[in-house]
């Protein structure tokens, strides 16, 4: 990991790869000077973020981080995501369902161009949907099997006919999957960009920011700033330094301990995300194939003092946050009892066990140092692995090598993983994972969301009194915000940042 001092105002600082900040449309932070009230239409917003994508290619390549940075911004879908779990018109102005599930009409907005210039129509998406859909290394290839046809009866007019209903349809299309590209474009999408969006991407330096610039000839109403300035700063002290020294408009992913030092300047907000932080018990390897160890493992852990210590998050005790749909307070499927834990761990026969936890490096060891505490008080030796992501995502993701795994799953309405017998946490119980996939397929092919939430809410407590991992909390964002900025989002900034009605006031 490196490092790098800032340069004076109106020059971008060089960081590491993977952080995140936003930096101060004027050197004036904290200074004396007052933002005047009036949006500069001219100004930059300088934003940071946690992650930076490896490259480009939201299409094929999945994570949080291009989605963070692109989607509503350069790349649009038929539908986007509102406030709270409303589905909110993109490149569709309306649309409707049959009574049936089966069939969604789209009516396309009219005057929309690519930032090349190009004209959308309806067989751009078309060919969108039917190249994701039709290419398994495409981004969303599964969750388009539902899709039994797309046609354009006219050039402004998208009719999508399923092979059954599927609850979450919707919501799909707002995510990579359901993006919308230029048909004839020959764009290297690896290192460029050719969206619909309020924003075109200007240039990326990797390993250091990704500059986007406002699209005038943007179909919507205008984004509210000119430029947009994305800088990755991988480590927490030096993003927080960043907006100290007056270089940042808004520092999001604030550590709790290091958000004190932003009171006096920025105005600090806590929003909710589905960023939820799992440690994962391997059920194939002994003597984790037990329930009872499971179990024992969930009683030793006090969620209060994990809390506590990360400063802000919320517990979860299931596999659905509260954002999503059939999430249910799940804490009567497990309590804090050590004592109980002991005596599990003493009727499974694994007294004096070892056991190792692979971890990403970036993480924090706030939480793993309690989890060695709180196991070593019922007789579990705990060792931490801290391991590069990336072998991470070979060794647990990929290759189901590990014991007890802790990772961010920061995905929405990600309950499917839990019904996928392939997935590197995947219950093993045959019987309670069948009944899980049943009812999770029963729930998307239910028309009413409220009927289908409560299948989700069963099967997710299912999930849970099968022990196949501790949810440790949800993670809250802690966002800081300068003087004089507007409209930032609050909630869910680590999936999705509609950065298009942020404005910031000249001073």
């Amino acid at each position: 990991m490196s490092s790098s001092s800032f340069p004076p105002c109106g020059r971008v600082a060089a960081v590491a790869v993977a952080a995140a900040s936003l930096v101060l449309a004027s050197c004036s932070a904290g200074g004396s000077s007052e933002p005047t009230g009036e949006p500069d239409p001219d100004a930059t917003l300088r934003v940071g973020l946690v992650l930076e994508p490896t490259n480009l290619d939201i299409r094929r390549t999945a994570g949080a981080a291009l989605e963070q940075a692109l989607i509503d911004n350069v790349y649009q879908g038929l539908v986007t995501r509102g406030d709270g779990s409303e589905i909110a018109p993109a490149l569709a102005a309306d649309w409707e369902v049959s009574t049936d599930g089966l069939t969604y009409t789209f009516t396309l907005q009219e005057g929309v161009t690519f930032h090349d210039g190009s004209e959308f129509t309806a067989d751009d998406v078309v060919a969108s949907l039917d190249e994701t859909r039709g290419d398994e290394s495409t981004t969303g290839y599964a969750d388009l099997q539902v899709i039994d046809a797309v046609t354009a009866p006219d050039d402004h007019t998208v009719e999508i006919t399923l092979t059954e209903p599927n609850q979450n349809f919707l919501f799909t299309l707002t995510g990579p999957a359901g993006l919308v590209f230029d048909s004839e474009d020959d764009t290297n999408l690896q290192t460029d960009a050719n969206g619909t969006g309020p924003f075109a991407l200007e240039s990326w330096t990797q390993g250091d920011s990704i500059t986007l610039t406002r699209n005038d000839d943007y179909w919507g109403d205008p984004a509210g700033v000119a430029e947009v300035v994305l800088t990755y700063i991988p480590e927490a002290t030096a993003l927080v330094n960043a907006g100290l020294d007056g270089s940042l408009d808004v520092v999001t992913a604030v550590e709790s301990d290091l958000a004190p030092q932003l009171e006096d300047m920025f105005e600090l907000t806590e929003g909710e995300t589905t960023d939820k932080f799992i440690l994962a018990f391997n059920q194939n390897a002994e003597p984790l194939d037990d329930v009872r160890v499971r179990e024992a493992l969930r009683l030793a852990i006090d969620h209060d003092a994990i809390l506590e210590a990360v400063g802000a998050g919320e517990t979860q005790f299931g596999p659905i946050p509260v954002l999503d749909p059939g999430y249910e307070d799940l804490s009567d499927t497990i309590e804090f009892d050590p004592e109980r834990a002991r005596e599990l761990l003493a009727d499974a026969g694994a007294e004096d066990l070892e056991l190792e936890l692979t971890i990403p490096s970036a993480y924090s060891t706030k939480v793993s140092t309690l989890l060695v505490s709180m196991f070593d008080d019922i007789g579990v030796t705990l060792t931490v692995e801290p391991v590069e992501f990336s072998t991470w995502l070979q060794d647990v993701y990929t290759n189901h090598d590990y014991e007890l795994s802790y990772v961010n799953h920061v995905e929405p309405r990600d309950f499917q993983t839990w019904s996928d017998p392939d997935y590197y946490y995947a219950l093993r119980d045959p019987e309670a994972l069948e009944e899980v996939r049943s009812l999770y397929d029963e729930a998307m092919r239910e028309t009413d969301a409220q009927a289908s939430a409560s299948l989700l809410a069963e099967a997710a407590r299912l999930v849970a009194e099968q022990h196949p991992a501790d949810w440790l909390y949800t993670r809250s964002d802690i966002v800081a915000v300068a003087p004089g900025v507007e409209g930032f989002p609050i909630d869910a900034t680590s999936t999705r940042l509609d950065l298009a009605g942020v404005t910031v006031s000249s001073f």
